[in-house]
């Protein structure tokens, strides 16, 4: 099948130890896990490097408001055809070429952004800035939805969770970086050449290790009998599979909308808070609050569900919190001195939002099983930045420029926006999305059961430079 003839002799390997019955965890797997993770961090800052001091950039390159939103809107729009090469590339190459060409994407996309800079004579940096942009959006698609394929291939069951929170968890970690660092390194126009340097050292660290440390895309043992099981639906079947299973499209869809509206959220947060007032250092630290408690409650909840397996109630109960959050951002945001309630509601939203990011990413795996990882989690991630193209485009167009109050801080040189209707359209979506999860998608763990069926023997590899030669483990004795 194409799963099996893309992955190669390590599928073979993992198919072989799969039907002995032995499965064995590589310690080497938590190197893969931080070459990913630091990828997926540096493609991250990369997209909404620009957005926390998005006049700055705006005035610098002498570009319009809609110019530098598409700097940020690009990547989802990108995301959208590419998406469904980016799985296909995941689940019949490997993760071993997926990740060493999104090294590659990545790293050139960083350079070329910068070149406007380096290059006295550029006519139209703007060009430059979008193509840089694209390659980094293109490296995305590789990146994005690959822990929840790697935490399958690569780890047991006992830590699947944790290690697809680890991963997933980091694209995250990048924006928290960029709304940080970008304030930081921004104070007057001048500053904008040295932070687009500054962005393409984690960038070529990445290229660097993913080229020389990743050699392999399955480990010559699995780890469970689901990673034994992984390669073993045609990526065309699989894809008409999903689409008929109606509880993997109910979470596509729901889960789908949530990423468009903390996409959207996280790029315009800026623009939302200067008309009350607000300065772009404290939009930076309200997304920072954001993503780190994000982190925080992703932590928190991996372990809960590595130990519990209580995916559906844990994505339901943050879906909930998450729309009660949101509807309360909406209000507040549109009131002037309210710095700690602000603060406060974007780490809350961060904390219950973000945090089931990961868990959704294992409950589409497990709800959609034989079905390969990658198209699982790739399409949701893909129906997720259409869905945030859109949303972001709609809460764009539904502003309108007004005259300018005493207390704005906006400094693009145009009339600042009235996010009023935009912010309750917000609001309205989230809470639309989250009746959807809650009412509508109930599910079995089919990877769960095929696991408990098999009834898995893991050893933990301790040494890897000498695992890949002892014998698989034996099977566990039979019962009388």
């Amino acid at each position: 099948m194409a799963g099996q003839a893309g992955a190669g002799p390590g599928a073979a390997a993992t198919l072989a130890g799969g039907a002995l019955g032995g499965y064995r965890a590589y310690a080497r797997r938590w190197l893969f896990l931080l070459v990913t993770s630091l990828l997926s961090c540096s493609n991250a800052a990369l997209w909404l490097s620009f957005a926390p001091v998005a006049d700055t950039v705006t005035r610098h390159f002498q570009l319009s408001t809609e110019q530098t939103n598409w700097l940020s809107l690009v990547y989802l729009v990108v995301s959208i055809p590419f998406g469904v090469v980016a799985i296909w590339v995941l689940d019949s190459a490997g993760l071993r070429w997926a990740t060493v060409l999104c090294a590659w994407l990545n790293f050139a996309g960083s350079v070329v952004r910068a070149l406007p800079c380096m290059i006295d004579s550029t006519r139209d940096p703007f060009a430059f800035l979008v193509a840089g942009q694209s390659l980094c959006a293109l490296a995305q698609t590789l990146v994005i939805f690959s822990p929840a394929k790697l935490a399958a291939l690569w780890f047991p069951e006992h830590q699947r969770a944790t290690a697809n929170m680890i991963g997933t968890m980091s694209n995250p970690l990048g924006v928290l970086v960029a709304n940080l660092l970008s304030p930081a390194l921004v104070k007057k126009e001048e500053d904008i050449p040295l932070m687009l340097g500054v962005y393409i050292i984690p960038a070529g660290l990445a290229f660097l290790l993913a080229t020389a440390c990743v050699w392999e895309s399955v480990p010559p043992t699995p780890p469970s009998a689901g990673a034994a099981r992984s390669t073993s639906q045609n990526f065309l079947a699989g894809l008409k599979r999903l689409a008929r299973n109606k509880a993997y499209v109910i979470l596509a869809v729901g889960f789908g909308g949530g990423i468009g509206i903390v996409s959207s959220f996280s790029a315009l947060l800026e623009q939302i808070l200067c008309v009350n007032g607000y300065s772009s250092e404290f939009a930076g630290l309200c997304g920072a609050l954001f993503i780190a408690f994000g982190v925080l409650g992703a932590l928190a909840l991996g372990l809960y569900v590595d130990r519990t397996k209580h995916f559906t109630g844990a994505v339901k109960v943050g879906f909930c919190l998450t729309s009660l959050v949101c509807v309360a951002f909406a209000l507040v945001s549109q009131l002037e001195g309210q710095t700690v309630a602000l603060a406060t509601l974007c780490a809350l939203f961060g904390l219950f939002g973000f945090s089931v990011a990961p868990v959704a990413m294992e409950l589409a795996v497990e709800c959609s099983f034989p079905v390969g990882e990658g198209a699982a989690a790739g399409l949701v991630f893909v129906l997720g930045q259409a869905e945030g193209a859109l949303t972001m485009l709609l809460l764009t167009a539904l502003t309108v420029r007004r005259a300018e109050p005493s207390s704005s801080t906006c400094r693009d040189g145009q009339g600042p926006l009235d996010w009023k209707v935009s912010m309750l359209l917000m609001a309205g979506l989230c809470v639309l999305f989250s009746c959807l999860v809650v009412l509508f998608f109930h599910t079995p763990y089919r990877r769960l059961q095929a696991e408990a069926d098999a009834s898995p023997s893991i050893q933990e590899d301790v040494c890897p430079a000498t695992s890949a030669t002892l014998d698989p483990a034996p099977p566990p004795a039979a019962a009388p």
